[in-house]
């Protein structure tokens, strides 16, 4: 059965990306309400008189005006609604989902598609927009996460990881916590709460107050790094692998007599350690910056550590050449390692097996380590498979083209490097 919607266009949808939907289905309107349960689109109002069955919150049921007499299915459990949806287009009766904002923007959108349902979508302003358009910011190259029924964690990596972040909180991942998780981390955040009513609150505020503070779930907070207002890289989108690539040439770092992880090493290590938007690793003993700094462009949020106060500099120096945002502490291995957040995964530029220990006690998903001297490699296996991590190694020698005179070419060898990957079981 198809259907001709308040705006005159046939209501009907058709199979998406490899989703079961029937061609000619009557599809599902889903609309954004504002933050007072008024609808805003304006087909909506025709589509509530037609519709046979209205899906939605109470007090969105309560304010959108219903056809009297039309079935009406309260959101609680979302099984019996996809149930009921599910039935109504099988018997061509059309059906209205009303939602908060845009639906489509981390909304019910996603699980109706997944359910098989073929939807068509009327959205309000989104909380996100109305947050932005409240901070007088472009949102264009900014990231959007939820914490919202998924590990916070995630979020929280994200605003540490990149410049210009939004979070959609939930209760127990708001505000107060991802301040606090921001510790250490130089940022600027907005704290928007009832979007849209008579009580909208708008409150700018440092990590170390929003930790502190009282905050009303749930609530949207955008996370500002320091620079001009708003001055995300919007010729890059977040989590996108870089522009210039990675495993860079050692001439794209500053490092002192060759101190830096090659190029060839580098790639390995960054493969081992699997950066991405939603993850933190370490970089210990830093030395340039240039592992930590390249997870950082592939979007990890990064704390570098480094015992050598020229290191240090050369680290921050780096790593805004690239425009990233590493956090630096400086300081010796395993003592500096005290405090900082728990990582998804380490890579061990420098020293022995008791700071290997130190790293594993804190559990990382995985740990990549370099080493120069074979003595060392031993060792180093040992400790990780007594901190309960499966180990794998490799040997890389790489010989590089070198010109010589009369147009000739020979190799010219690296030094051999060994790398080890620890999983935790």
């Amino acid at each position: 059965m198809t259907g001709t919607s308040g705006d005159g266009r046939r209501n009907t949808s058709a199979d998406v990306a490899g989703d079961s939907v029937v061609v000619g289905a009557t599809a599902v309107t889903v609309a954004g309400v504002d933050a007072a349960g008024n609808p805003t689109h304006p087909a909506l109002a025709a589509e509530l008189v037609r519709a046979g069955l209205v899906v939605g919150a109470a007090r969105h049921l309560t304010a959108a005006p219903v056809r009297a007499g039309t079935e009406t299915v309260v959101l609680g459990p979302l099984s019996p609604a996809l149930e009921r949806l599910a039935a109504a287009v099988a018997a061509g009766t059309p059906a209205v989902v009303l939602a908060s904002g845009d639906p489509g923007c981390f909304g019910i959108v996603r699980r109706l598609r997944v359910a098989g349902l073929p939807v068509r979508v009327l959205p309000a302003v989104s909380s996100i927009a109305a947050a932005f358009a409240r901070a007088g910011l472009s949102w264009d190259g900014a990231a959007v996460v939820s914490a919202h029924g998924r590990d916070a964690r995630e979020a929280l990596n994200a605003c540490r990881a990149l410049p210009l972040v939004a979070v959609l909180t939930a209760p127990g991942a708001g505000a107060a916590e991802l301040g606090a998780g921001l510790a250490g981390w130089s940022r600027r955040l907005m704290v928007a709460e009832h979007l849209g009513t008579d009580a909208e609150r708008i409150t700018w505020t440092t990590p170390a107050e929003a930790a502190a503070g009282s905050w009303t779930d749930p609530h949207v907070l955008l996370s500002l790094a320091p620079g001009p207002i708003g001055a995300a890289r919007v010729d890059n989108q977040p989590a996108a692998a870089p522009a210039g690539g990675w495993a860079l040439p050692e001439g794209a770092y500053r490092h002192r007599d060759s101190m830096i992880t090659k190029a060839e090493v580098r790639a390995l290590v960054v493969a081992g350690l699997r950066p991405r938007l939603g993850r933190l690793v370490w970089d210990v003993g830093a030395g340039s910056g240039s592992v930590g700094i390249e997870c950082a462009l592939l979007g990890a949020a990064v704390v570098a550590v480094e015992r050598d106060s020229a290191a240090v500099d050369l680290v921050r120096g780096n790593a805004a050449r690239h425009g990233v945002d590493v956090r630096v502490v400086p300081g010796a291995a395993p003592a500096a390692l005290d405090g900082l957040p728990d990582p998804d995964a380490v890579f061990v530029g420098g020293g022995g097996t008791g700071v290997l220990a130190a790293v594993a006690a804190r559990q990382p998903g995985r740990i990549v380590v370099a080493l120069a001297a074979l003595d060392r490699v031993a060792p180093a296996r040992d400790a990780l498979r007594a901190a309960g991590y499966t180990v794998e190694g490799v040997q890389l020698s790489a010989a590089r083209l070198a010109d010589l005179p009369g147009g000739s070419i020979r190799l010219a060898a690296t030094n051999p490097v060994v790398v080890l990957t620890g999983e935790r079981l």
